[in-house]
């Protein structure tokens, strides 16, 4: 630090020698200045004249002038330029500038198209020219040597900013975060130096993505298969990221990514048997396949890798259906899972890497969904690496009609973190990307994304022609010659490798495709057998139950467990309407009062964390539910201290997660499904705010949910609990669309459930867990019903019993007065038995449908034993005629029920809306139908 000198001394100094704290001295001076110039020293007379009419003096700790006006460095020498402290503010605003837009400049297009130039990154900007070139500066807010000139500072930043790699980091709020970025960028002026090892690795992963397109496209002409060509340096770029994050303590890798590229990534990224690939390409069991199985390029693999450094990484590539982006959040929950599993509170041991198309992440909305989801604690995996392989098309549709920003990635700024835009014909560059993204996310644990810009040699299929719509773009394509090609000009150049060695590399792997293609001419290639690890003891198929799984829990402990989530701390002040509700539960432990329905679903999440299984259920509003009855976390009064107490009712229970969602449903849903995925052995649960929200997310009920076994044979046992019943509260939340899951529903693909019962819900969600067989359960749960007062059962119906399918009539008269059985699901049952008691009809049954898929004949004979044959069947639904349950009953009963009882149905009329907006015309028709099924 400079030190202050007394006025005697000062006057005859250079001012370059002078600090701030001679700042009174030298404000007396410049006084003295203006009214008398002569009277002062000639250097100080000199520098003065430099400063604008109406200046002030401003001297900083740093202060040096003179090194700025002499390229020699520090003079006595007299300075008549410029204000040295206003250069050096220029200079500094010149470097930020190059932070800000400098991705703007940066050569990444492999096509060279122009970019429009940035008036901030050029020194006459700032009043800056080549006069000033050879002055030095200071550099201390730039990486590398403390003084450079001009010149060196401009080559500096543009090597960093402006060559084939664009940075965006200025958007993120952490200063601390972008000084750790400009230090690491600006140090090496973005360049990783690679070992001769290193870039015969690069060259060979091109070589490998090169020759497989090749290969392909000889062996299978005209065959689809959505090619890599033209943008091969993603085979190098996964598999640095491979090894990198092995290195960094990564042991599971869940990959997610869409067609284009899939099978050059399952060959030489998953390990997929090249013998495989082609056998698929033959497709030699068409027999074998009616009905089930999918396209090649949206299959999915999963290997065990050894890293070049000895490390052990699993690495896993989803299945995915052509809905492109979907597969994010199924990637993401996965990893989440795993982490869970492996009880990896860090966060650092399972890594998703999301493979992107530009127009895919500009245009779908799961993606800002999914980026959402990143930094909350429900969701949290420590940072998602996205990779957008840039094409700059999306199947016909330039960037100019596909997006409204300049870049595919910029919904990415949303998040704090970087976004690293590379030439993707600079494997080099990728490189430092890759690695500087990785480094990133090991220090911050976010998300990053890597944009790598090349483009789509062929058509967006092997047949198309792309010339028809972007001529301009193909002809400077078919100009290009291959990354590989111009790597392999590069190296040679440099003398890193030699023609011999290349072409040794690129006959080896030649080799591998074509030993691979003999040995399937030879024989059949066997179909891929993966280790069963977490799902080896699960099944799926048909529902073969032949006696109801046991799900009843001992009163005592049910007991204890209801009494143990009316406990908080010492202390903690819940509302006062809260702690009545926690004393009712209390008496509900104690036998005194009967359960209601959230006392008999925390029940049955309670007794499965206490026997081992972890509870996992999300939703908008699941906390405290939609209809404020579940009150799973409480809230202190007074300090807003969250209390969960479902994470206290036993000492060695397994984990459970009630949170909220944000208010999304496909990335929420598609994260769930994924954590599904890795849970066999778990409740994992998804709530919607009402049922009919659900069909946002429409795209995974429809490709994930519902189809994932018949085509890609994998298991889930994801829980939807979807809000659902006419009570007048319109057409959006009225309806959780039961007639859509009917309609999917086949080959006991999943299970469509709506209970009437805490004890049936009870059953029904311990079900799901205890049995082997996993499917996906969907249940229409109750709104009003969740406080009627007949919505009740007694400790003894949880301890003992099953859930049942079918539900017999209860009230009724007996077997031989019967003259119609009314059958329903759902709140209408009440509805029906009140109307029952008014007009004193024990002559009518009514039986619920608490199951209603699958649902064999033989549940529903059981419920209907005694009645005499041809006995009237009346189907009463508060649904109009084309949604609900009806059409899908009618087309597979037909006119008779089980082939014994005549069947008709009473419903609202047909609407193409589920619901009126009127609650008069509500209870109308409400009325109507009650009337209509006991009218004689």
């Amino acid at each position: 630090m400079k030190q202050t000198t007394s006025p005697s001394d000062a006057e005859g100094l250079d001012p370059a020698s002078l600090g701030s704290g001679n700042l009174e001295f030298v404000e007396a001076l410049y006084e003295r200045y203006r009214s008398a110039p002569e009277s002062v020293d000639p250097v100080w007379r000199d520098w003065f004249e430099t400063l604008p009419s109406n200046g002030v003096p401003r001297l900083q700790p740093s202060f040096t002038p003179r090194s700025i006006f002499d390229p020699a460095g520090p003079g006595r020498g007299p300075t008549k330029r410029a204000d040295a402290q206003a250069l050096q503010d220029k200079v500094d605003q010149l470097v930020r500038a190059f932070r800000v837009r400098g991705h703007l400049l940066a050569q990444l297009d492999p096509l060279g198209l122009p970019r429009e130039p940035q008036p901030e990154t050029e020194p006459a900007f700032y009043g800056l020219n080549e006069s000033h070139m050879g002055l030095r500066f200071s550099g201390s807010t730039v990486e590398g040597p403390a003084r450079l000139t001009l010149a060196e500072l401009l080559t500096r930043l543009r090597n960093t900013y402006c060559r084939s790699i664009g940075v965006q980091f200025m958007h993120i709020d952490e200063l601390h975060v972008k000084q750790w970025l400009q230090e690491r960028m600006e140090g090496t002026e973005n360049r990783l130096s690679l070992s001769r090892d290193q870039q015969l690795r690069i060259l060979t992963a091109l070589t490998d993505a090169v020759l497989f397109e090749r290969f392909i496209s000889k062996k299978y002409i005209g065959a689809k298969r959505f090619s890599l060509e033209g943008a091969e340096s993603l085979i190098p770029l996964l598999d640095l990221a491979v090894e990198k994050s092995a290195d960094q303590g990564v042991e599971e890798i869940v990959i997610g990514m869409a067609h284009r590229g899939r099978l050059n990534v399952l060959c030489n990224i998953t390990g997929k048997s090249p013998a495989q690939i082609f056998r698929e390409f033959e497709d030699r069991n068409p027999e074998g396949q009616r009905g089930r199985g999918d396209v090649k390029y949206h299959l999915g693999h999963s290997c065990d890798r050894v890293t070049a450094n000895g490390n052990k990484v699993h690495l896993s590539l989803c299945f995915n259906p052509s809905h492109l982006e979907c597969v994010g959040p199924v990637a993401v929950g996965r990893v989440r899972a795993k982490q869970d599993r492996f009880g990896d509170i860090e966060r650092a041991r399972g890594m998703a890497l999301v493979i992107h198309g530009d127009a895919a992440f500009a245009g779908q909305g799961v993606v800002q969904e999914t980026l959402n989801l990143s930094e909350l604690v429900g969701y949290r995996t420590g940072g998602t690496l996205h990779i957008v392989v840039n094409n700059q098309i999306g199947f016909t549709t330039g960037p100019q009609q596909g997006r409204s920003p300049v870049y595919a990635t910029d919904v990415a700024k949303m998040l704090h973190s970087p976004i690293f835009h590379v030439n993707g014909e600079d494997p080099e560059a990728v490189a430092q990307v890759v690695n500087l993204a990785l480094d990133f996310r090991r220090q911050f644990r976010r998300d990053v994304v890597i944009d790598m810009y090349c483009y789509r040699r062929l058509g967006h299929n092997e047949g198309d022609e792309p010339s028809f719509t972007q001529p301009l773009m193909y002809a400077a394509i078919k100009k290009r010659k291959s990354v590989r090609q111009g790597y392999l000009d590069s190296l040679l150049k440099m003398g890193e490798v030699t023609r011999d060695e290349a072409d040794a590399i690129f006959a080896r792997r030649q080799h591998r495709l074509e030993e691979n293609l003999e040995s399937l001419k030879e024989g059949d290639a066997p179909e891929p057998e993966f280790p069963p690890g977490a799902w080896g003891q699960y099944r799926g198929g048909p529902d073969s139950e032949t006696a109801p799984a046991e799900t009843g829990v001992p009163l005592k402990t049910l007991a204890t467990l209801l009494e143990a989530q009316t406990r908080y701390p010492e202390g903690f002040q819940p509302h006062r309407t809260i702690d009545r509700l926690l004393k009712e539960r209390a008496a509900m432990a104690r036998g005194e009062k009967p359960l209601n329905w959230a006392a008999a679903e925390l029940l049955a999440l309670a007794t499965l964390a206490a026997e081992g299984a972890p509870v996992r259920l999300t939703g908008q509003d699941t906390e405290r539910g939609t209809f404020s009855h579940r009150h799973a976390v409480l809230y202190d009064q007074k300090t807003g201290e969250m209390y969960r107490s479902l994470q206290h009712v036993a000492t060695q229970q397994a984990p459970v997660e009630v949170r909220n969602s944000p208010l999304s449903e496909q990335g929420v849903l598609g994260f769930e499904y994924g954590y599904s995925l890795d849970t066999p052995n778990g409740l994992v649960a998804w709530e919607a705010q009402f049922g009919d929200f659900h069909n946002v997310a429409q795209p995974f009920i429809d490709q994930f949910l519902v189809s994932a076994e018949d085509k890609w044979g994998r298991l889930s046992g994801l829980v939807l609990l979807l809000p659902h019943g006419f009570e007048g509260m319109g057409p959006e939340h009225s309806s959780a669309r039961l007639e859509r899951f009917l309609a999917l529903a086949a080959e006991d693909n999943i299970q469509v459930a709506q209970p009437t019962t805490p004890a049936q819900l009870f059953h029904l969600l311990r079900r799901q867990v205890i049995r082997k067989w996993r499917k996906p359960l969907v249940v229409m749960t109750p709104k009003s019903l969740l406080r009627h007062p007949k919505v009740i059962s007694s400790m003894d119906e949880l301890a003992g019993g099953h859930f049942q399918r079918v539900l017999r009539d209860q009230g009724g008269g007996p077997v031989e007065q019967v003259t119609r059985v009314l059958l329903c699901s759902g709140k209408i049952y009440y509805e029906l038995w009140d109307r029952r008691e008014q007009l004193q009809r024990p002559d009518v049954w009514i039986v619920r449908f608490e199951q209603l898929y699958p649902l064999a004949d033989a549940a529903i004979l059981e419920a209907l034993e005694g009645l005499p044959e041809n006995t009237e069947a009346v189907w009463v639904q508060e649904e109009p005629e084309n949604m609900g349950s009806s059409r899908y009953l009618l087309a597979r009963h037909g006119e008779r029920l089980a082939g014994r009882f005549p069947l008709r149905v009473v419903t609202r009329p047909a609407s193409a809306s589920p619901a009126t907006g009127s609650a008069k015309s509500h209870k109308l028709e409400q009325e109507e139908i009650l009337d209509a099924a006991f009218a004689k």
